[in-house]
């Protein structure tokens, strides 16, 4: 069995993008599948999220992407059953100008991975909040679609254009498997006419992608990464932890139902307001 490689991606920051890839791992852990968490943004949320120490680490990303460093030596255990992690350290800032220079660069990290992909149901890729070459990796490796994070507030699908553009472009010259598979709203404020306008706006113009959960505004999931837990381990009778536990099923759902279809190309040109 081959894993099945996701991206999420977003360029815009604060839409709970690593929120949303590290929560999802969880429960999609907790439910029994093996999961990957590949951490490709310098910040390294995601890292210590899932409870690792960045300065503690010898290997990392940006040892599979510039040393050819084996992807073996750099898995790291988590607390969660069958959830592992591919690191990030502040080493990755710097990892785009070296990349730049290499060979192939735009496939650095779908190479690396190739030795491990039948270890695990699913690889969860969290980008950058940015458009470059990190997050062309990432889209480049993305075997089975890319999850768009979408934050419930104005102007939310202000600049998503760029992120379209950047996935048909992939789509045409790195990977013409790429898609978008699924549309997320995030940080939904249920007290305010905006969310719902937000919620409507968004669901007319992916029908098809966006996922009928909704992600809540919740103290609890901004609370979590500073205790290096997910939401699942640390407050998993919360609003949030609740939403994504309904999200993984929606997942599963889609990824698993064998009547599941892919869209073939990008069909959004624009978004902007």
């Amino acid at each position: 069995m081959t894993a099945k490689i996701i991206a999420f991606a977003n360029q815009k920051g604060g839409v709970a993008k690593t929120t949303t890839v590290v929560s999802l791992a969880a429960y999609v852990a907790a439910a029994g599948r093996r999961v990957l968490v590949v951490d490709m943004d310098p910040q390294g949320n995601a890292t210590t999220s899932l409870g690792a120490e960045p300065r503690n680490l010898t290997h990392s990303v940006y040892d599979l992407l510039i040393n050819r460093e084996q992807v073996e030596n750099i898995l790291t255990l988590t607390e969660r059953v069958g959830l592992d992690l591919l690191p990030a350290t502040t080493d990755l800032a710097g990892a785009e100008v070296e990349m730049a220079m290499l060979m192939a660069r735009e496939r650095l990290l779908s190479r690396g991975l190739q030795p491990i992909l039948n270890k695990y149901d699913y690889i969860f890729v969290d980008n950058p909040p940015s458009l470059g070459l990190l997050t062309i990796n990432g889209l480049t490796a993305a075997t089975d679609g890319v999850i768009i994070p979408v934050q419930c507030e104005y102007l939310a699908l202000e600049g998503l254009s760029l992120l379209l553009q950047t996935i048909q472009q992939v789509q045409e010259v790195l990977n013409s498997a790429l898609y978008i598979s699924g549309v997320l709203l995030t940080m939904y404020d249920g007290r305010t006419n905006l969310g719902q306008q937000v919620v409507n706006e968004v669901r007319t113009y992916f029908p098809r992608e966006t996922f009928d959960t909704i992600i809540p505004r919740n103290v609890r999931l901004g609370e979590a990464p500073s205790y290096g837990q997910t939401i699942l381990a640390y407050a998993p009778t919360s609003a949030g932890a609740l939403a994504y536990q309904a999200l993984a099923e929606e997942f599963l759902n889609r990824y698993e139902a064998a009547s599941s279809m892919r869209p073939g190309r990008v069909q959004h040109e624009s978004t902007e307001q």
